[in-house]
């Protein structure tokens, strides 16, 4: 499993480091393309502030090696879709516009005022902690919590909660929490992989599509090990 896990990364970064267009093949500031690597930029972010995070409060080297394989991965990940958007000559952060707006057009997540997004107040804070989300919008499946930015992101209060946590107890909200976050970033990829038209950016998605699932299915049994479970 852990294998697979090396290689499933190695295959996302790969893909990522091919071309991805520019100049006159540049995707518009509204385009899927650009909304995903907003967004999931954002949400990699928390994933590895998690992940640094409980590095600090566990020896336990199994889970320290799962952080350290996940924040190292989607860290390159975040560096090549901002590098994307710089390339692209499109803005990181589109403060007018409501997180997973561009999945709108395809039944993703869509405020109650009809634009797409999580019903945030407005646009990214930049940061890993949940900011201005009010809950209750889906995506794929995942639901935005109050409190939190995007579908499966933790909340301000889970990331304390996470930063005061030791041993063991600190190994299972980890899981928890990155398991919801996995959650929400799959059903994001698979958005892009289905509406964002650069082949490049599409398949960098399915790679993290493919490397989250297994990495789910991997914390889903260390939580087993701990006698705990995925949160419901």
């Amino acid at each position: 499993m852990l294998l697979a896990l090396v290689l499933a990364a190695a295959a996302t970064v790969a893909v990522a480091s091919g071309s991805s267009g520019s100049g006159a093949d540049a995707p518009d500031n509204a385009s899927a393309d650009a909304g995903f690597a907003r967004d999931m930029s954002v949400h990699h972010q928390q994933a590895v502030e998690m992940s640094f995070i409980v590095r600090d409060r566990t020896k336990d080297e199994a889970v320290r090696s799962l952080a350290y394989d996940i924040a190292n991965t989607q860290a390159n990940q975040r560096g090549m879709m901002l590098g994307w958007l710089d390339l692209w000559g499109l803005p990181k952060v589109e403060p007018g516009q409501a997180p997973m707006a561009w999945m709108a057009e395809s039944g993703g997540s869509v405020g109650s005022d009809g634009s797409g997004g999580s019903g945030g107040s407005g646009g990214h804070s930049g940061h890993g902690g949940g900011h201005g989300g009010q809950g209750g919008h889906e995506m794929g499946g995942v639901k935005t919590k109050p409190g939190a930015l995007m579908p499966g992101m933790a909340t301000k209060e889970e990331m304390a909660r996470l930063g005061t946590a030791e041993g063991v107890q600190a190994e299972i909200l980890y899981l928890q929490l990155m398991t919801e976050h996995h959650k929400g970033g799959v059903a994001m990829a698979e958005g892009c992989a289905k509406q964002c038209e650069n082949p490049v950016e599409r398949k960098l998605a399915q790679g993290m599509v493919d490397a989250q699932q297994s990495e789910m299915l991997l914390m889903a049994d260390m939580l087993k090990q701990r006698g705990a479970k995925p949160q419901e």
